[in-house]
């Protein structure tokens, strides 16, 4: 079978919906991101399946690529990333809670809490939003779809408009990569 013209069609999707991207809000997120790092406040990641991959690559990305040569580093941490706790909340508690009680033990007022959900309807997500905005922090939410409940619930958004959770996900990448490229660069030429 000849998938050429399934695979250019995705091609074109994607390309079509980049193009759309509001990139205000990709330099809103980016401006966040630094003032935290310039400020020593602590940025906090969170996404569940694909999006959980996502917000532990962000941290690898700006931790040691943008972070390794500059003198005040990024302070960044994946809330998806510590297996025992999150199954231990699940188990015990509720899956729902599983990215808000870490948050309870380590969030302060001034910090950047980033949460990532294609749907925007991840209500893990959503409840970790919610609780940092009530507690002083600043917040951004990576969504598709039509942004469900996080893109009221977060301050700031970068919204990928299209119901395709794949097309999503990959824009969320684009935007790690894009932003990480961009903040290295700079930082090269300072």
């Amino acid at each position: 079978m000849n998938y050429v013209p399934q695979l250019r069609d995705y091609l074109e999707t994607e390309q079509k919906i980049l193009a759309q991207l509001d990139l205000d809000s990709v330099s809103t997120l980016m401006n966040l991101m630094e003032e935290a790092r310039q400020n020593h406040k602590r940025i906090f990641i969170c996404g569940n399946g694909g999006s959980a991959a996502t917000a532990s690559h962000f941290v690898c990305d700006f931790c040691k690529g943008v972070s390794l040569n500059q003198e005040v580093k990024y302070d960044f941490e994946c809330l998806s990333d510590n297996t025992p706790l999150m199954t231990a909340i699940a188990n015990d508690i509720s899956y729902d809670d599983v990215f808000v009680i870490p948050l309870k033990a380590k969030l302060h007022q001034g910090d950047l809490v980033i949460g990532i959900s294609g749907s925007g309807n991840s209500e893990n997500v959503v409840r970790a939003i919610r609780y940092a905005r009530e507690h002083g922090a600043k917040t951004v939410a990576l969504v598709g779809y039509s942004g469900g409940k996080l893109l009221q619930e977060a301050e700031h958004a970068v919204h990928v408009n299209i119901d395709n959770m794949q097309i999503v996900e990959d824009v969320h990448m684009i935007l790690d990569h894009m932003m990480m490229y961009v903040l290295a660069s700079l930082n090269e030429q300072q």
